[in-house]
């Protein structure tokens, strides 16, 4: 049933929807939030909180031991140790099966292996870390950490450089920062979705760069992967109101070249620039506050 401005906002407030979630699309439909969409406040926003700030603290220090000769399997040991030694669990160990003792390497067919992703130069994400994956000077690397605790999830990545970067790493890398940046300032309070990917999609497809489109933000909180779908590019399909205590992850993936992209038949994980040209991610958790967004995976 369609509601009318004088209507009562679907909200439950009471309110009139002209005086409160009156947002509507470009349809003249009325906009509102998924159903399942994580909507945090309280104790729970407080334990969402400490989830992010400890992803963010573990990304912060592995991003620090980064260096020519370093193997992506030493980077997930150190995911791994600073997980468990804060009580927490590393959430893509075992994903999307039910998780296992984490000092077990008991991993479930087709679950993903190890508790973080490590994602070189043309690889877009969800890389699989391996002793053989020896970074070298040049390379850039984008490692994504997720971690549990107390129920509530934290998920963050960033590219960092290895060694001295090319000028094109430095392109990628530096569009998809700036990428992330323009993408969370364009989350407002009763604001729509779609404003996200307009804004990402814009600057980077004006530098000639390709915006991937088939891996996407999420909502997250009590659950990993939740609604909203948070497109990079601008998506009706997935546009929605913003409303304050909502938590999802923005994380722009910026190729040099095309936007295509192509898995690896054989690991069923590692997503590949179809072109084989380089490509950057920074992601962060945030929520929307009456202000804009608070991002919550920041180091402390």
């Amino acid at each position: 049933m369609k509601l009318g401005r004088n209507d009562p906002c679907w909200c439950g407030s009471g309110k009139k929807l002209k005086k409160c979630h009156g947002t509507v699309s470009d349809q003249g439909e009325v906009m509102r939030p998924p159903r399942n969409v994580q909507v945090l406040k309280g104790q729970d926003l407080d334990k969402m909180k400490a989830a992010c700030r400890l992803a963010a603290n573990v990304l912060d220090e592995t991003c620090r031991r980064v260096a020519p000769g370093v193997n992506t399997g030493q980077i997930d040991q150190w995911v791994h140790e600073m997980t468990l030694d804060a009580g927490a669990y590393p959430s893509t160990l075992n994903y999307p099966k039910s998780p296992t003792d984490p000092r077990l390497p008991r991993i479930a067919p087709g679950a993903f292996p190890k508790s973080c992703c490590t994602s070189i130069n043309h690889v877009v994400c969800h890389g699989i870390p391996k002793e053989t994956d020896v970074l070298k000077n040049g390379d850039i690397v984008n490692i994504d950490v997720t971690v549990t605790l107390d129920g509530f999830f934290g998920d963050t990545s960033r590219t960092v450089y290895v060694g001295t970067p090319s000028i094109d790493a430095q392109k990628v890398v530096e569009a998809a920062r700036k990428s992330l940046e323009l993408g969370i300032q364009a989350v407002q309070p009763n604001g729509r979705l779609i404003a996200v990917g307009q804004a990402i999609y814009e600057y980077a497809s004006n530098l000639g760069m390709g915006v991937v489109r088939e891996y996407t933000g999420h909502g997250i909180g009590r659950v990993f992967h939740a609604e909203p779908q948070v497109c990079h590019y601008p998506s009706h399909d997935s546009d929605c109101i913003l409303v304050p205590g909502m938590t999802f992850t923005i994380e722009p993936m910026i190729n040099l070249g095309t936007w295509r992209t192509k898995l690896d038949n054989e690991d069923g994980w590692t997503v590949y620039t179809l072109d084989g040209k380089l490509s950057a991610q920074f992601e962060h958790t945030i929520t929307v506050t009456d202000q804009g967004a608070e991002i919550l995976t920041i180091p402390g």
